[in-house]
C-alpha cells in the first residue's frame, strides 16, 4: 500500500511538470487534426471505389 502513495505521489509530482498546449494551440492542432483525417478518409474512400469498379468490371 506505501509503494501505491509513493507512486500516486510521483505521478502528481510529474504532472506539475507537463508543459499544457494553450487553448489556441489546442484547437490549431485538432483542426489540423480533423483536415488530415477527412483528406485520408476521402482518398481510401476513392481509392475503395475505385478498386471496387474495376473488381466488378473485372468480373462482368
Amino acid at each position: 500500500m506505501n509503494k501505491l502513495f509513493e507512486y500516486l505521489r510521483e505521478v502528481k509530482t510529474e504532472l506539475f511538470k507537463v508543459v499544457w498546449p494553450s487553448r489556441k494551440e489546442t484547437v490549431k492542432l485538432t483542426i489540423i487534426v480533423v483536415i488530415f483525417s477527412v483528406i485520408v478518409a476521402l482518398f481510401l474512400g476513392s481509392v475503395d471505389f475505385g478498386l471496387s469498379k474495376f473488381i466488378e468490371r473485372l468480373i462482368t
